[in-house]
């Protein structure tokens, strides 16, 4: 029957208009949708009101049952049709033919991350996943998930930073209706939506002191409550945190729980900026050439090993993601006959960073591969070691040395501060963290700068 009900409005006439038609009419159970009623019929005199009442009982359970199915499966080609529009959008955007796990770097710049990811993606341990903005953290986070005895659950990503401080915790925890003004619905959080999944914080610096009291919690119990909620829900979820900030110094100065930092740091995973990991410039353009050709429906055009040369000598503040907008840029001003890499930087220098708003997992490439050493060399100018030269090669410091007596001299300056608003890291323009690891591998001690100080 039509849920319209057209059908039994025209059954119910023909009893209307006929004394001699036999009409039985019997409510069909289903859980959701409009009612829905079975009416049997017949003009004929010799079959009793009786028999058409008990035929009608006897196929009210199959006809529900198959009224039920009906609806299920509507819902089902609704939610695939959703999931695949869902999919081309996200394709569009990403200027894909397909969805792939393939990372850019995996065997070159991102070698010593992948493999950390390859060590803790089977457990179930939380990950820190630290790095300037651009370097990709979600990238990190979807591969730990992908490759993760959870690949099949959900993979869902909060923003931290971009929720009010008032809806953090209806939009973690969710919250029953009533419980506030507005919620007029009950309303599953994110730890909900992400069971037998990962839950991807990303900008985990950003929450609030009160929201971080709640989150420890789940984390240590596996319980959620929703706001207005009586009772506790079981949550079985795998949190994969990152954040750009330094969060050891904000637990120093009592801006994030040390507590939490415990829970949410024991696997830490850093991913180096591109500007440390130049090598994989190359194919990171070569993906992003492809990329802005499909998604801007021009020629394809690969970069020549001089747009290569440009690339590699500008300092990348902004990493992979404004790597992506230079490339952008550049296909377009080209027009699909070039790439116009010098005039997408527009003169910038290493220290002028140039704005993008591209995400950053979309340093994934679903069949790009990483550019061979071979080709590499083609982007790489050569040098003769045997060359002969006015300037003799002594003369010309090593560049571990130059940058060693780089650093001392911020840090005599600094008098052996590292970071804050007078440290050295502030003075050279990097992140604490990155160096830290240069002087390490330096073998640069800060103390002998802090004892000329007395």
């Amino acid at each position: 029957m039509r849920e319209d009900g057209s059908e039994f409005l025209l059954a119910v006439r023909r009893v209307v208009e006929s004394g001699d038609v036999s009409t039985a009419a019997v409510p069909l159970s289903i859980k959701s949708g409009y009612p829905a009623i079975l009416v049997l019929s017949s003009d004929s005199r010799r079959i009793d009101r009786a028999v058409v009442a008990t035929l009608a009982e006897a196929l009210s359970a199959p006809f529900s049952a198959l009224l039920e199915n009906d609806r299920r499966l509507r819902e089902l080609e609704s939610l695939r049709e959703a999931a695949e529009a869902d999919r081309r959008t996200l394709l569009s955007r990403l200027g894909r033919r397909e969805i792939g796990d393939h990372v850019i770097g995996a065997d070159t710049g991102l070698a010593n991350v992948l493999s950390r990811v390859d060590i803790v993606a089977g457990s179930d341990v939380p990950v820190l996943i630290l790095g300037e903005t651009g370097t990709g953290k979600e990238l990190v986070s979807r591969a730990i998930h992908t490759r993760s005895p959870r690949h099949a659950g959900p993979f869902i990503r909060v923003n931290c930073g971009a929720i009010p401080h008032e809806l953090i915790d209806s939009q973690l925890f969710g919250h029953e209706r009533g419980s506030f003004t507005g919620a007029v619905d009950t309303h599953r959080g994110w730890f909900e939506r992400a069971d037998h999944g990962t839950l991807f914080l990303d900008e985990i610096g950003e929450l609030p002191p009160a929201a971080q009291v709640r989150l420890l919690r789940v984390m240590q119990d596996g319980l959620v409550e929703r706001v207005g909620g009586r009772k506790t829900i079981a949550v079985d979820v795998r949190v994969v945190a990152a954040t750009h900030r330094d969060l050891h110094a904000m637990v120093k100065a009592g801006q994030f729980r040390e507590d939490l930092w415990y829970r949410i740091a024991v696997f830490p995973i850093h991913i180096p900026p591109l500007r440390e990991r130049r090598e994989d410039i190359a194919s990171l353009a070569c993906h992003f050439a492809e990329r802005a050709a499909t998604r801007f429906g021009l020629a394809l055009v690969m970069p020549s090993p001089e747009d290569i040369r440009q690339l590699m000598r500008y300092a990348w503040p902004g990493n992979v993601r404004e790597l992506g907008t230079v490339i952008d840029r550049a296909a377009l001003l080209g027009n699909g006959k070039r790439l116009e890499i010098a005039l997408s930087l527009g003169g910038h220098t290493s220290s002028e960073p140039i704005q993008s708003s591209l995400p950053s997992e979309e340093a994934i490439a679903p069949n790009a591969s990483p550019i061979s050493h071979e080709a590499m060399a083609e982007f790489t100018p050569a040098v003769n070691p045997d060359a002969t030269s006015n300037e003799p090669v002594s003369a010309i410091e090593p560049l571990n040395d130059a940058i060693r007596h780089h650093i001392e001299s911020a840090l005599e300056k600094t008098l052996g501060r590292v970071e804050g608003p007078f440290g050295a890291a502030r003075l050279l323009r990097i992140n604490p963290r990155t160096l830290r690891s240069k002087m390490r591998k330096l073998k640069i001690d800060w103390r002998t700068f802090r004892q000329s100080e007395a």
